[in-house]
Formats: C-alpha cells, structure tokens, sequence
C-alpha cells in the first residue's frame, strides 16, 4: 500500500472516529446550537418589531427582519459548532491519545485532518437544523436560484473549513479543554458586532470599518445575496479573501503546534 492510501486510510479512520464520538455524545453539540437558536428567537419574538425599525430605511416588518436576520444566524451557527473541534483537540493533545498514536503506524496528519473534516461537517449540518428552525418560523428564499443555493451552501462550507482551522489552532495552543473552549469564544462572539443583526452602515462611524471588515460581515452579506437576491457588491471578494486567509494562517498555526511535539 502506497503512502497516499495509508494516508486516505488513516484519515478516514480518524474521521471515523470523530463522528462516532459526537453521534455518542450529542449533548455537546446540541449546547453549541442553543446559542444561535435562542438569538433567533429572542430577536425575532422579543425584539423583532424593534430591531425591523433599522433596516430597510425603517419599513420593514417582523417577516422582513427574519428574512434579514437568518443568514448571519446560520454562520454564526458556523462559528459556534467549531469551537467543538477546539475543545476535542485539546483533548487528544492533553489527554495522551497522541503518545498512544506514537507507538502506531498512523498516517502523521491523519489526527488532524480527522478534526477538520469532521468538524466541517457538523458545521453543515447544525446549519441545516437552525435552517429548519428559520424556515419554521417564516424564512423564505423563493427568488434563489439552484446555483445560488449551491453556491450558498459552497461558501458556508468554505466559511466553515476556515474557521474551522483557527478552532484547531486554538486548540492545540491551548493548556486544556476549558482553555481552549475560552480561547474560541471570540467566533462567537464577533457575529454580535457584525451585520448579523443590524445593518452596518446604522453604527457609530467609529465603529463601522471595525463592523464591516472583519470575517463575518462580508461572508453574511455574500450569503443575503445569494438567498435574498441584495447587493453583494465587494462583499464576495471579501469573504473569500478572508475564508483563504485563515485557511491559511489556521493550517500553518495548527501543523506548526503539532509538530512540535513528533509522533
């Protein structure tokens, strides 16, 4: 057996695994998901009529917002799943599963690739149930077509693999779970201080650049145009730019922690 067949091998072994260890323990994956069910719900029952006053020049309604509110839920559904693979890292790297995996013949990045795959798609799936949930409660795309829902589930894939790398390099920075479940909470964090919720030109002018030009802002705006038919504008460019970058800065971190310490 050649070496990329070892690695194919192992990867799905590792993959494998990961699944089996979340479909066995749901609870943690379910608690990640509260959080961006329950900001949709309290800002579309609690402060729904309130919140529409800002969009839309002040004519919207309830529905209006909800339409306006899901796509930044659903990645920030993205950014609260991935900090699952930050604690479970942290986990292999403190709790000597990777001393154990030394005395095997495992395929090197093997361990990691089955965190990232594996992560990805538990973000894709969570993504799916708060979908359900925004679709329940009034969401409609009736205007997308099959290549703009492709090429929406494309880039929350895309988004997702990105932040997904950043989780894994949070992890194995990080001294133990707890840490690392600290360390990650900024990805859930800055969806409050994008678009997600009100339009970033309505902010103080301080704060607006901040708003606009950081990850989850461009990536929202990209996938309300892809859904909901608004202008994309820049934000399509943005969005990958930023998705590539810590794809990029998420893979050395992460493949520089773990080798410090050889299988």
């Amino acid at each position: 057996m050649n070496s990329l067949s070892l690695a194919v091998r192992d990867s799905h072994t590792m993959l494998r695994r990961n699944l089996l260890h979340a479909w066995r323990y749901p609870s943690a994956t379910l608690n990640l998901l509260l959080t961006p069910i329950m900001m949709l719900l309290l800002f579309v029952y609690i402060f729904g009529d309130v919140m529409s006053a800002g969009i839309a020049g002040g004519g919207a309604d309830r529905s209006d917002y909800i339409a306006y509110i899901v796509p930044g839920i659903l990645l920030m559904t993205v950014g609260s799943t991935v900090i699952g693979a930050a604690v479970y890292v942290s986990m292999d790297m403190t709790e000597g599963l990777i001393a154990r995996f030394r005395t095997m013949a495992v395929y090197r990045g093997s361990v990691v690739v089955g965190h990232v795959v594996g992560s990805v798609l538990q973000s894709v799936a969570s993504v799916v149930l708060v979908g359900a949930v925004g679709v329940a409660i009034g969401f409609r795309s009736t205007d997308a077509t099959a290549l703009e829902w492709l090429a929406a589930f494309g880039l929350i894939a895309l988004f997702a693999l990105a932040l997904t790398w950043i989780a894994v390099g949070m992890g194995m920075a990080s001294p133990n779970p707890e840490a690392a479940s600290n360390m990650a909470m900024p990805l859930i964090l800055l969806p409050l201080i994008s678009s997600a919720f009100i339009p970033a030109g309505t902010m103080p002018g301080w704060f607006r650049p901040i708003a606009e030009y950081q990850p989850f802002t461009p990536a929202i705006e990209t996938l309300r145009g892809l859904l909901l038919g608004t202008e994309i504008g820049h934000n399509g460019w943005l969005a990958l730019a930023w998705c590539v970058g810590l794809i990029a800065l998420g893979y050395r971190w992460s493949t520089a922690q773990f080798n410090r310490d050889p299988m």
